[in-house]
């Protein structure tokens, strides 16, 4: 029985609670957040991570510092929530959906205020923000699922890089939400997870949840899917991604333009999983696309563990770009965009309200 409804994240009371990925697979254990500093921190340091889900903790953790704040009177109430939002909006710079939640939160509280609410009934406007924010998510994962579920073939084995799973989103899943549905649709489906150096996300996560599913699922070393392709055990690769530019350029996690490069070679289909809150109207191509570098540490060490002699040099950028021309559709709950992105993306940006760029 397919599930993919992991505990990813979940509002509880005064706290915003989520599973502790850096832990898994070893340790099912949970960060409870009892301050938006303590969000952003969680955001910062990867206890929660992937897209879709950093913008929903984002949205919970100003929700939690409005309801927890003690500032009296709507202009300090207010200066404190956009200082709030700065603190967000600097845990990790990729990921647009981070940003897209931050202006729902912006907006709920913007009416709010006008409305002449009182700072109780604004933290709770925005705790019903912050909690739409989330079932949308999940929605949106399901519909996702449902329009990729079709490019899958019925004996399908899937190549997939980094984690686009329930753990990465609100539940469900984006990448992963396209196997899950496709399995639900009776195809029978076999994937390979590269393993993703150099947080292991495919490794620790990603065969994690489809396990959990019942999935077949081997995990490969990333300088493994050459050969995997050249030997034709792949029928097609599905990612996810963290920011879409206009053009149809895709940042997502490292190591997935090389996983692009080497599918066109072979001549197969590399497909997009995204939200299109994901959509990024507002950046012609993959060129604007901030890439956030992480520290030296994640590459160093595995675990406690040093793998590079001290003195080497590190350059650890956490995500990557695929150009437009790499990518046969990007799978987003209004349906498959397909070339050309420049047009395809605009129109299912429209569908979601009223197109505004984002």
């Amino acid at each position: 029985m397919i599930c993919g409804m992991l505990p990813t994240i979940e509002w509880r009371d005064d706290a915003v609670v989520m599973v502790d990925q850096r832990k898994l697979p070893e340790q099912e254990t949970y960060v409870e957040c009892r301050s938006a500093r303590d969000v952003a921190r969680a955001i910062r340091n990867m206890v929660i991570r992937g897209a879709p889900a950093i913008g929903v903790a984002a949205a919970m953790g100003l929700a939690l510092g409005v309801r927890r704040s003690r500032a009296r009177g709507a202009v300090r109430l207010a200066a404190e929530f956009h200082g709030l939002c700065e603190l967000m909006a600097a845990s990790r710079p990729t990921a647009v959906n981070l940003f897209w939640a931050i202006d729902r939160m912006k907006a709920a509280f913007s009416e709010a205020a006008r409305a002449g609410r009182s700072p109780a009934e604004i933290a709770e406007v925005l705790v019903a923000a912050a909690r739409r924010i989330h079932d949308e998510d999940v929605a949106g994962c399901r519909a996702i699922g449902a329009h990729g579920a079709a490019v899958v073939p019925e004996a399908g084995r899937v190549l997939t890089h980094c984690n686009a799973g329930a753990l990465a989103t609100g539940g469900y899943g984006t990448a992963l939400g396209v196997i899950r549905a496709a399995v639900e649709h009776g195809k029978q489906v076999a994937v390979f997870a590269d393993e993703t150096r150099p947080f292991l996300q495919g490794a620790r996560l990603t065969a994690w949840e489809l396990l959990r599913d019942g999935i077949d699922t081997t995990v490969i070393a990333d300088g493994m899917a050459g050969p995997l392709l050249r030997e034709k055990r792949v029928d097609l690769v599905v990612v996810g991604a963290d920011r879409i530019a206009a053009n149809g350029d895709v940042a997502n996690k490292i190591g997935t333009y090389t996983v692009a490069v080497l599918a066109r070679e072979h001549d197969v289909p590399f497909y997009v999983a995204a939200p299109v809150s994901t959509i990024d109207l507002s950046v012609a191509s993959g060129d604007g696309i901030p890439i956030e570098e992480r520290g030296e540490r994640e590459l160093t060490h595995i675990g406690a563990k040093r793998m590079v002699p001290v003195g080497a040099g590190v350059w650890n950028p956490a995500f990557d770009v695929t150009p437009h021309a790499l990518i046969a559709g990007i799978i987003t709950e209004h349906g498959i965009c397909r070339p050309p992105y420049a047009e395809s993306l605009p129109a299912a940006c429209a569908q979601d309200g009223d197109g505004a760029e984002r």
